[in-house]
This record gives C-alpha cells, sequence and structure tokens, in this order.
C-alpha cells in the first residue's frame, strides 16, 4: 500500500490573483500538481477528489504574504525537486516559499493573523487615532454580520474578542486578530469598524502573517 506523506506548501498572492476565491485557488494547485507530476492522494468513495486543503481562506481582493496549503501525496518525496517542479507552473502572482513535510493526520489551525491596511496620509490623522483608541479601550463592538450569500440572514456578532491590537504608523494600519473555533473578524468588519472605505485605501489590503497550531 501506498504510503500517504503530508507536504505543507507555504506561498505568497499578490497581483489580480488575490481576487480568486477560496474553491478557484484550490484549483490553481491542482492543475498545477497534474502539470508537475506530482501524485496527489484522492479520497475514497464514488467521486474520489484531491486531497488537498487551505486552513484559512484568504478573503477575496486581499493580497498575502503567509499561504498554506496542506497537500497528501503519495509515496516519499523530494522536497527540492517539488519545489522546483511545483513553483514553475504556477501563475504569476502565486510565489512558492516553502515545501515542507509533516506526518500524516496532524492537522494545522490558525490562531491569529495580522493584516496591514495600507491608508492614504491624510486619513491617518487625529480622528483616526482616536477611533483606534475608542475600538480598543471598548468592551463590546458589535456588527452586523451576513449569514448567507444573498444576505438574508444578519447576525449580531460582538467582535471585540478577536482584536488583539491595532497600530498605526505613517502609512498603514496594522490589524492583529485572534482566530479561534468560533470565528473571528471579517476584513469587511474592521474596515467598518475604521470608518474606512476604498477612496481611504493607497493599495491592497495585505496578510503578513499567520500564527498556527499543529494539532
Amino acid at each position: 500500500m501506498n504510503k500517504a506523506i503530508l507536504l505543507l506548501v507555504r506561498f505568497k498572492i499578490g497581483g489580480s490573483l488575490r481576487f480568486l476565491s477560496h474553491a478557484e485557488m484550490l484549483r490553481v494547485f491542482q492543475r498545477a500538481c497534474v502539470r508537475a507530476g506530482i501524485r496527489v492522494r484522492h479520497s475514497e468513495g464514488f467521486n474520489p477528489r484531491p486531497k488537498l486543503s487551505l486552513p484559512l481562506p484568504r478573503p477575496v481582493g486581499v493580497e498575502s504574504d503567509d499561504e498554506l496549503l496542506c497537500l497528501h501525496v503519495i509515496d516519499e518525496v523530494d522536497k527540492a525537486r517539488i519545489h522546483s517542479e511545483l513553483a514553475a507552473q504556477l501563475p504569476e502572482g502565486c510565489e512558492l516559499l516553502s515545501v515542507d513535510t509533516a506526518t500524516s493526520g496532524v492537522s494545522f489551525q490558525p490562531r491569529s493573523a495580522t493584516y496591514l491596511l495600507p491608508i492614504n496620509p491624510q486619513y491617518l490623522d487625529k480622528k483616526m487615532q482616536t477611533t483606534v483608541e475608542r475600538l480598543m479601550a471598548s468592551e463590546s463592538l458589535q456588527v452586523r454580520r451576513r449569514m448567507d450569500a444573498k444576505g438574508f440572514r444578519i447576525k449580531n456578532v460582538d467582535v471585540r474578542v478577536f482584536l488583539k491590537s491595532i497600530k498605526l504608523d505613517n502609512r498603514n494600519i496594522m490589524v492583529d486578530c485572534r482566530i479561534s473555533p468560533a470565528g473571528s473578524v471579517r476584513i469587511n468588519e474592521i474596515l467598518e469598524l475604521l470608518e474606512l472605505d476604498e477612496k481611504t485605501l493607497s493599495g491592497p489590503i495585505r496578510r503578513t502573517n499567520v500564527q498556527w497550531q499543529r494539532n
């Protein structure tokens, strides 16, 4: 019986690829693996599917410096060869950072993520500083969250527990978010709380760092 190996693929996403959805990003890697000749393990049953996952979905439109793909492959692997051949099949805007292995059966849970919001300088003023201080001093921050694609189901959610810190410099706002089994704060909710919109941003929002827990 072939031995299953778990590959941990770290990569960056930028440019126009940031507009790909979670499902579309998975298909990019499925096709790249086929072209690179990587033998991906499939699920059993009548409709077998390749066993690969992105444990932390990336919000559409957000760039990322720190994405993780968990990829189950068959037989022993040469990490250097996998890195070279897979990188050659990925589209522009997707940069492979590393390929590592883990014990099959191990899972990875995100525990925090940092987002960098580039802001037009005129909005990084005393009013913004006051807004950040008010948010961090609040015991509760209620947002109205859409619970379905069409927006028919709306739920009030307190997201204060998910905000670890909000910091400003002369060009950006850095938001450090907790992630738990109960969820996290969404990027559109962060913008709403900070009273920001597209005209206040000077470029794409970027997820710069993710902290993982191995189970």
